[in-house]
Protein backbone atom coordinates (compact mmCIF):
# COMPACT_ATOMS: atom_id res chain seq x y z
CA UNK A 1 0.00 0.00 0.00
CA UNK A 2 1.23 3.56 -0.56
CA UNK A 3 2.24 5.08 2.70
CA UNK A 4 -0.04 8.19 1.61
CA UNK A 5 -3.09 6.23 1.18
CA UNK A 6 -1.98 4.22 4.66
CA UNK A 7 -1.41 7.71 5.57
CA UNK A 8 -4.88 9.03 5.01
CA UNK A 9 -6.96 6.03 6.44
CA UNK A 10 -5.02 5.98 10.23
CA UNK A 11 -5.36 9.85 10.31
CA UNK A 12 -9.46 9.10 8.98
CA UNK A 13 -9.82 6.30 12.43
CA UNK A 14 -7.58 9.32 14.61
CA UNK A 15 -9.83 12.35 13.77
CA UNK A 16 -13.25 10.04 14.20
CA UNK A 17 -12.04 8.42 17.18
CA UNK A 18 -10.83 11.53 18.70
CA UNK A 19 -14.49 13.53 17.86
CA UNK A 20 -15.96 10.61 19.95
CA UNK A 21 -14.08 11.06 22.68
CA UNK A 22 -14.43 14.97 23.29
CA UNK A 23 -17.98 14.39 23.03
CA UNK A 24 -17.64 11.75 25.79
CA UNK A 25 -15.27 14.05 27.70
CA UNK A 26 -17.54 17.09 27.29
CA UNK A 27 -20.54 15.13 27.98
CA UNK A 28 -19.16 13.43 31.67
CA UNK A 29 -18.30 17.22 32.57
CA UNK A 30 -21.61 18.85 31.30
CA UNK A 31 -23.03 15.98 33.60
CA UNK A 32 -21.39 16.69 36.85
CA UNK A 33 -21.77 20.30 36.15
CA UNK A 34 -25.56 19.78 37.15
CA UNK A 35 -24.90 17.99 40.98
CA UNK A 36 -24.10 20.24 43.83
CA UNK A 37 -20.55 21.53 43.98
CA UNK A 38 -18.78 24.99 44.29
CA UNK A 39 -17.92 27.37 42.04
CA UNK A 40 -14.32 26.21 42.72
CA UNK A 41 -14.73 22.86 41.71
CA UNK A 42 -16.79 23.71 38.51
CA UNK A 43 -13.83 26.12 37.23
CA UNK A 44 -11.67 22.76 37.63
CA UNK A 45 -13.82 20.73 35.98
CA UNK A 46 -13.85 22.71 32.97
CA UNK A 47 -9.83 23.61 32.70
CA UNK A 48 -9.58 19.76 33.39
CA UNK A 49 -11.60 19.43 30.28
CA UNK A 50 -8.76 21.74 28.64
CA UNK A 51 -6.27 20.16 30.25
CA UNK A 52 -6.60 17.03 28.67
CA UNK A 53 -6.29 17.99 25.46
CA UNK A 54 -3.08 20.22 26.11
CA UNK A 55 -5.18 23.37 25.47
CA UNK A 56 -5.02 25.31 28.22
CA UNK A 57 -2.90 27.93 26.77
CA UNK A 58 -4.34 28.14 23.80
CA UNK A 59 -7.92 28.73 25.11
CA UNK A 60 -6.86 30.96 27.70
CA UNK A 61 -4.72 33.65 24.39
CA UNK A 62 -8.06 33.57 22.80
CA UNK A 63 -10.71 34.00 25.40
CA UNK A 64 -9.15 34.79 28.89
CA UNK A 65 -10.67 33.26 31.93
CA UNK A 66 -12.65 29.94 32.19
CA UNK A 67 -16.28 30.02 31.39
CA UNK A 68 -18.18 26.96 30.65
CA UNK A 69 -20.46 27.26 27.61
CA UNK A 70 -17.32 28.98 25.82
CA UNK A 71 -15.26 26.02 26.66
CA UNK A 72 -17.93 24.55 25.60
CA UNK A 73 -18.24 26.21 22.19
CA UNK A 74 -14.70 25.89 21.98
CA UNK A 75 -14.39 22.30 22.06
CA UNK A 76 -17.35 21.81 19.95
CA UNK A 77 -17.67 24.18 17.01
CA UNK A 78 -14.28 26.29 16.96
CA UNK A 79 -12.65 26.15 13.70
CA UNK A 80 -9.32 27.56 15.05
CA UNK A 81 -9.32 24.98 17.53
CA UNK A 82 -7.40 21.72 16.22
CA UNK A 83 -9.08 19.29 18.16
CA UNK A 84 -12.63 20.77 18.51
CA UNK A 85 -15.24 18.10 17.13
CA UNK A 86 -16.14 20.31 14.25
CA UNK A 87 -12.33 19.87 13.27
CA UNK A 88 -12.39 16.62 14.15
CA UNK A 89 -15.06 15.39 11.73
CA UNK A 90 -13.92 18.22 8.58
CA UNK A 91 -10.34 16.52 9.35
CA UNK A 92 -11.46 12.85 9.28
CA UNK A 93 -14.15 13.73 5.87
CA UNK A 94 -10.89 15.31 3.66
CA UNK A 95 -8.42 11.97 4.59
CA UNK A 96 -11.89 9.81 3.42
CA UNK A 97 -12.38 11.68 0.58
CA UNK A 98 -8.83 12.16 -0.27
CA UNK A 99 -8.57 7.63 -0.58
CA UNK A 100 -12.05 7.12 -1.23
CA UNK A 101 -11.38 4.90 -4.16
CA UNK A 102 -9.67 2.73 -1.17
CA UNK A 103 -12.92 2.88 1.39
CA UNK A 104 -16.54 1.35 0.41
CA UNK A 105 -19.20 3.46 -0.50
CA UNK A 106 -20.91 2.89 2.93
CA UNK A 107 -17.97 4.41 4.97
CA UNK A 108 -17.37 6.91 2.67
CA UNK A 109 -21.37 8.10 2.45
CA UNK A 110 -21.39 7.64 6.83
CA UNK A 111 -18.22 9.95 7.18
CA UNK A 112 -19.46 12.58 4.75
CA UNK A 113 -23.32 12.47 6.03
CA UNK A 114 -21.88 13.03 9.21
CA UNK A 115 -19.95 16.02 8.41
CA UNK A 116 -22.75 17.61 6.91
CA UNK A 117 -25.42 17.23 9.02
CA UNK A 118 -22.95 18.04 11.97
CA UNK A 119 -22.17 21.08 10.39
CA UNK A 120 -25.71 21.83 10.04
CA UNK A 121 -26.52 21.10 14.09
CA UNK A 122 -23.24 23.16 14.75
CA UNK A 123 -25.05 26.33 12.95
CA UNK A 124 -28.73 26.02 14.28
CA UNK A 125 -28.13 26.25 17.58
CA UNK A 126 -28.12 22.56 18.58
CA UNK A 127 -25.42 22.94 21.22
CA UNK A 128 -26.97 25.59 22.90
CA UNK A 129 -30.93 23.93 23.33
CA UNK A 130 -29.43 20.45 24.32
CA UNK A 131 -25.51 19.91 24.81
CA UNK A 132 -25.99 15.95 26.04
CA UNK A 133 -28.33 15.44 22.91
CA UNK A 134 -25.20 16.56 20.47
CA UNK A 135 -22.79 14.33 22.42
CA UNK A 136 -25.04 11.12 22.12
CA UNK A 137 -25.46 12.30 18.50
CA UNK A 138 -21.68 12.34 17.85
CA UNK A 139 -20.69 8.97 19.44
CA UNK A 140 -23.44 7.47 17.96
CA UNK A 141 -22.54 8.50 14.36
CA UNK A 142 -18.89 7.28 15.78
CA UNK A 143 -20.21 3.82 16.67
CA UNK A 144 -22.11 3.86 13.04
CA UNK A 145 -18.41 4.92 11.11
CA UNK A 146 -16.55 1.88 13.28
CA UNK A 147 -19.38 -0.53 12.40
CA UNK A 148 -19.66 0.50 8.88
CA UNK A 149 -15.88 0.11 7.95
CA UNK A 150 -16.06 -3.35 10.11
CA UNK A 151 -19.21 -5.01 8.63
CA UNK A 152 -18.21 -3.98 5.12
CA UNK A 153 -14.70 -3.76 4.38
CA UNK A 154 -12.25 -6.27 3.21
CA UNK A 155 -9.67 -7.04 6.04
CA UNK A 156 -6.78 -5.91 4.38
CA UNK A 157 -4.10 -3.63 5.00
CA UNK A 158 -6.53 -0.27 4.28
CA UNK A 159 -8.64 -1.83 7.41
CA UNK A 160 -5.64 -2.93 9.20
CA UNK A 161 -4.12 0.64 9.35
CA UNK A 162 -7.78 2.13 10.18
CA UNK A 163 -8.12 -0.01 13.33
CA UNK A 164 -4.23 0.68 14.03
CA UNK A 165 -5.41 4.46 14.91
CA UNK A 166 -8.69 4.40 16.09
CA UNK A 167 -6.97 1.88 19.07
CA UNK A 168 -3.85 4.46 19.67
CA UNK A 169 -6.38 7.42 19.64
CA UNK A 170 -8.78 5.73 22.30
CA UNK A 171 -5.33 4.22 24.39
CA UNK A 172 -4.30 8.29 24.38
CA UNK A 173 -7.53 9.80 25.34
CA UNK A 174 -8.23 6.72 28.29
CA UNK A 175 -4.77 7.71 29.78
CA UNK A 176 -5.24 11.05 29.48
CA UNK A 177 -8.98 10.99 31.23
CA UNK A 178 -7.78 9.12 34.18
CA UNK A 179 -4.57 10.93 34.81
CA UNK A 180 -6.51 14.48 34.56
CA UNK A 181 -9.55 12.65 36.80
CA UNK A 182 -7.82 11.17 39.30
CA UNK A 183 -6.01 14.59 40.08
CA UNK A 184 -8.99 16.64 40.65
CA UNK A 185 -10.31 13.77 43.33
CA UNK A 186 -7.12 14.42 45.03
CA UNK A 187 -7.31 17.92 44.67
CA UNK A 188 -10.85 19.30 44.70
CA UNK A 189 -12.04 17.41 48.48
CA UNK A 190 -9.61 16.69 50.73
CA UNK A 191 -10.60 17.98 54.09
CA UNK A 192 -14.52 17.37 53.24
CA UNK A 193 -16.54 15.79 55.53
CA UNK A 194 -16.47 11.84 55.26
CA UNK A 195 -20.72 11.95 53.46
CA UNK A 196 -19.93 14.51 51.58
CA UNK A 197 -16.57 12.90 50.58
CA UNK A 198 -17.84 9.40 49.98
CA UNK A 199 -21.18 11.01 47.76
CA UNK A 200 -18.64 12.94 45.76
CA UNK A 201 -16.26 9.91 45.12
CA UNK A 202 -19.53 7.98 44.16
CA UNK A 203 -20.45 10.55 41.75
CA UNK A 204 -17.39 11.54 40.38
CA UNK A 205 -16.04 7.75 39.75
CA UNK A 206 -19.62 7.28 38.09
CA UNK A 207 -19.45 10.15 35.85
CA UNK A 208 -15.83 8.95 35.24
CA UNK A 209 -16.96 5.41 34.27
CA UNK A 210 -19.83 6.72 32.01
CA UNK A 211 -17.58 8.86 30.16
CA UNK A 212 -15.78 5.49 28.65
CA UNK A 213 -19.46 3.10 28.77
CA UNK A 214 -17.85 1.47 31.61
CA UNK A 215 -20.50 2.04 34.44
CA UNK A 216 -22.45 -1.09 33.56
CA UNK A 217 -19.02 -3.19 32.93
CA UNK A 218 -17.87 -2.25 36.20
CA UNK A 219 -21.24 -3.41 38.16
CA UNK A 220 -20.79 -6.69 36.19
CA UNK A 221 -17.09 -7.83 36.30
CA UNK A 222 -17.00 -6.46 40.48
CA UNK A 223 -20.22 -6.29 41.82
CA UNK A 224 -19.44 -3.90 44.31
CA UNK A 225 -18.88 0.01 45.37
CA UNK A 226 -17.31 2.05 43.32
CA UNK A 227 -13.77 2.73 44.45
CA UNK A 228 -10.54 4.69 42.51
CA UNK A 229 -8.51 1.14 42.66
CA UNK A 230 -11.07 -0.76 40.61
CA UNK A 231 -12.04 1.82 38.53
CA UNK A 232 -8.09 2.59 37.18
CA UNK A 233 -7.89 -1.37 37.47
CA UNK A 234 -10.84 -1.77 34.94
CA UNK A 235 -9.86 0.98 32.26
CA UNK A 236 -5.47 -0.11 32.66
CA UNK A 237 -5.91 -3.81 32.86
CA UNK A 238 -8.70 -5.33 31.79
CA UNK A 239 -8.84 -6.94 28.49
CA UNK A 240 -12.13 -7.20 27.99
CA UNK A 241 -12.80 -3.83 28.85
CA UNK A 242 -13.10 -2.23 25.11
CA UNK A 243 -11.84 0.91 25.97
CA UNK A 244 -9.23 0.11 28.57
CA UNK A 245 -5.39 0.29 28.01
CA UNK A 246 -5.24 -3.37 27.57
CA UNK A 247 -7.86 -3.36 25.09
CA UNK A 248 -6.28 -1.00 22.79
CA UNK A 249 -2.99 -2.38 23.14
CA UNK A 250 -3.54 -5.60 22.29
CA UNK A 251 -5.48 -4.42 19.18
CA UNK A 252 -2.63 -2.17 18.06
CA UNK A 253 -0.42 -4.68 18.00
CA UNK A 254 -2.64 -7.22 16.68
CA UNK A 255 -2.59 -5.39 13.32
CA UNK A 256 0.55 -3.63 13.62
CA UNK A 257 1.81 -7.61 13.43
CA UNK A 258 -0.41 -7.72 9.94
CA UNK A 259 1.10 -4.93 7.86
CA UNK A 260 4.40 -5.66 8.89
CA UNK A 261 7.34 -4.45 7.00
CA UNK A 262 11.09 -4.69 6.54
CA UNK A 263 11.65 -1.32 8.91
CA UNK A 264 9.00 -1.74 11.32
CA UNK A 265 10.87 -4.49 13.36
CA UNK A 266 11.64 -1.40 15.97
CA UNK A 267 8.43 -0.24 16.36
CA UNK A 268 6.77 -3.48 16.42
CA UNK A 269 9.39 -4.31 19.84
CA UNK A 270 8.22 -1.33 21.27
CA UNK A 271 3.91 -2.13 21.10
CA UNK A 272 4.82 -5.21 22.20
CA UNK A 273 6.54 -4.74 25.36
CA UNK A 274 4.05 -1.87 26.20
CA UNK A 275 1.35 -4.36 25.92
CA UNK A 276 3.38 -6.77 27.94
CA UNK A 277 3.52 -4.65 30.49
CA UNK A 278 0.14 -4.16 30.93
CA UNK A 279 -1.16 -7.62 30.35
CA UNK A 280 1.20 -8.70 33.65
CA UNK A 281 0.65 -5.78 35.47
CA UNK A 282 -0.71 -5.31 38.60
CA UNK A 283 -2.70 -2.49 39.75
CA UNK A 284 -1.25 -2.56 43.67
CA UNK A 285 2.01 -2.07 42.35
CA UNK A 286 0.97 0.79 39.65
CA UNK A 287 -0.75 2.68 42.62
CA UNK A 288 2.19 1.90 44.80
CA UNK A 289 5.06 3.67 42.45
CA UNK A 290 2.33 6.45 41.20
CA UNK A 291 -0.33 6.49 38.95
CA UNK A 292 0.71 9.65 37.45
CA UNK A 293 4.27 8.31 36.62
CA UNK A 294 2.48 5.12 35.16
CA UNK A 295 0.04 7.17 32.71
CA UNK A 296 2.51 9.98 31.89
CA UNK A 297 5.05 7.22 30.93
CA UNK A 298 2.47 5.63 29.13
CA UNK A 299 1.61 8.72 27.27
CA UNK A 300 4.66 8.84 26.02
CA UNK A 301 5.39 5.43 24.92
CA UNK A 302 2.29 5.80 23.20
CA UNK A 303 3.89 9.37 21.32
CA UNK A 304 6.34 7.47 20.57
CA UNK A 305 4.65 4.63 19.18
CA UNK A 306 2.54 7.12 17.36
CA UNK A 307 5.59 8.48 15.36
CA UNK A 308 7.41 5.02 14.89
CA UNK A 309 4.36 4.12 12.97
CA UNK A 310 4.71 7.87 10.67
CA UNK A 311 8.39 6.54 10.63
CA UNK A 312 7.68 3.25 9.43
CA UNK A 313 4.77 3.17 7.24
CA UNK A 314 3.12 6.52 6.78
CA UNK A 315 3.71 9.91 5.07
CA UNK A 316 7.28 11.70 6.17
CA UNK A 317 6.06 14.82 8.24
Amino acid sequence: MLSRTADHLFWLARYMERAENTARMLDVNYQTALLPQSALVAQQGWAGVLGISELTADYSTRYGAIEPRQVMRYMVSDERNPSSILSCLRAARENARAVRGTLTTEVWETTNQTWLEFTRMAADGSLQRDPAALFEWVKFRSHLSRGVTAGTMLQDEAFHFIRIGSFLERADNTARLLDVKFHALQSDFFGAADQREGEYDFYHWSAVLRSVSGFEVYRKVYRNVITPEKVAELLILRPDMPRSLAACMNEVVTHLKLVANEQSADTLRRAGRLQADLEFGRIDEILATGLHAFLTQFLDRVGDLGLGISRDFLVAA
